[in-house]
């Protein structure tokens, strides 16, 4: 008998999940995944927080076609003057405070935290990490090891030692950032734990005390940034600048990249003792530099990210109902807070069922997500947002 593409997904390639949704994607555009049997899903995940232009855009595409037609890998990283990369972290520099204008590109998000965790102790000296509960920042070995989350890190210990936790948006917590850390590592908005969105000038008390100690403030915004929260770099929103930043997902337009950026006089700090303190072979791919190149340029050169804010309050009025205790976050990076975990499991199933795709967050069990593409039409928006209360009419 002849194995179908489905049969071979679960015997030959590796899930991290035993019930995967399984879905078989024939083609995305815009804001919709189309399966196999040309069945469409309006879609409010983007690839968790990834596709900001949606699938498929013909910017990014063009820009793809364009340099594979002129070359594809040809030196590793920081070897070669490459186009596509150099106009792609000029951009960034054009677009981000001075003390951020220079940047380290990589391979994905978690690569960039890397960088960011030993790019904070070169130029320290000093070896402690502090990082929040709850928090999420990856899963390589030095990321989890500031995943505040102790269940999903336990069976992987030992880990990097030296790393203590503080409760997000607890001032008083700020004091056990002293002389000897390194650097603090937050999320400007909490992703895993709930779509937590800081609060009383937390972030400026973060950056006063890092300032006061000497030690660095790294904020991730791998999933934040890019637009997703109203303003091009989450912390825009906040009035304080870190001393490195992380971004990814949402640059890609749909391909894996990550970064982290800093002053030209800290990334030096990379160049000697030793030399090559971070080396990457793909990281500044020039096909993905690319695709980041443009999803960057069409976002800055239209009105999606002051449409973003415009379709949070959007969502907000849509998704007035009982059943749902609270919603999240900022701009298109909202959490739905059900009663208990399990109605947040139904929801889910059913408006897959419905042609609507909703998705979890890794801490918060009540939470679902959603976080659709930028380019999102609000008539896209009132149509899952009545499939949601739909739902919730049903099984509240």
């Amino acid at each position: 008998m002849r194995r179908t593409i489905r049969d071979i997904f679960f015997a030959h390639q590796a899930q991290t999940t035993a019930q995967p949704i399984g879905l078989e994607v024939k083609k995305a555009r815009g804001s919709y995944i189309i399966d196999k049997d040309n069945k469409k899903y309006l879609d409010f995940v983007a690839g968790v927080s990834a596709c900001t232009l949606g699938h498929s855009h013909p910017k990014v595409i063009r820009a793809v076609r364009r340099q594979m037609r002129k070359y594809l890998h040809v030196m590793v990283y920081g070897e070669f003057v490459q186009d596509e990369p150099v106009q792609l972290v000029k951009l960034l520099a054009d677009h981000l405070p001075e003390q951020l204008s220079c940047t380290y590109l990589t391979n994905s998000g978690t690569e960039g935290i890397e960088g960011a965790l030993k790019l904070a102790k070169r130029a320290t000296g000093r070896q402690r990490i502090i990082s929040a509960n709850n928090a999420y920042h990856g899963n390589t070995q030095g990321a989890m090891s500031v995943m505040g989350y102790e269940e999903r890190k336990r069976a992987y210990r030992p880990l990097i030692p030296g790393t203590s936790y503080i409760q997000f948006n607890d001032v008083a917590d700020l004091e056990q950032i002293n002389e000897q850390t390194a650097a603090v590592i937050l999320e400007t908005i909490q992703g895993g734990a709930g779509f937590i969105v800081p609060t009383n000038d937390y972030m400026k008390a973060v950056r006063e005390r890092c300032d006061k100690v000497g030690a660095l403030l790294i904020l991730d915004e791998i999933q934040p940034g890019m637009g997703r929260t109203g303003k091009l770099f989450a912390f825009e929103h906040y009035d304080m600048i870190p001393d490195i930043f992380v971004t990814g997902k949402g640059l890609g337009g749909g391909f894996p990249v990550g970064a982290f950026c800093a002053s030209k006089e800290l990334m030096n700090l990379l160049q000697d003792k030793p030399i090559l303190g971070h080396i990457t072979t793909f990281g500044g791919h020039p096909v993905i530099a690319a695709a980041c190149h443009a999803t960057l340029k069409t976002l800055l050169q239209s009105n999606l990210i002051a449409e973003t804010t415009e379709k949070e309050h959007y969502i907000r009025e849509q998704l007035q109902h009982q059943g749902i205790k609270e919603i999240r976050g900022k701009g298109l990076m909202l959490a739905l807070i059900l009663p208990t975990p399990e109605l947040a499991q139904q929801l889910v199933k059913i408006a897959l069922e419905r042609g609507l795709l909703l998705f979890f967050l890794l801490f918060e069990k009540r939470a679902v997500r959603i976080t659709p593409p930028l380019t999102i039409s609000k008539k896209e928006l009132k149509k899952g947002c009545d499939i949601i209360v739909n739902i919730l009419d049903e099984i509240c």
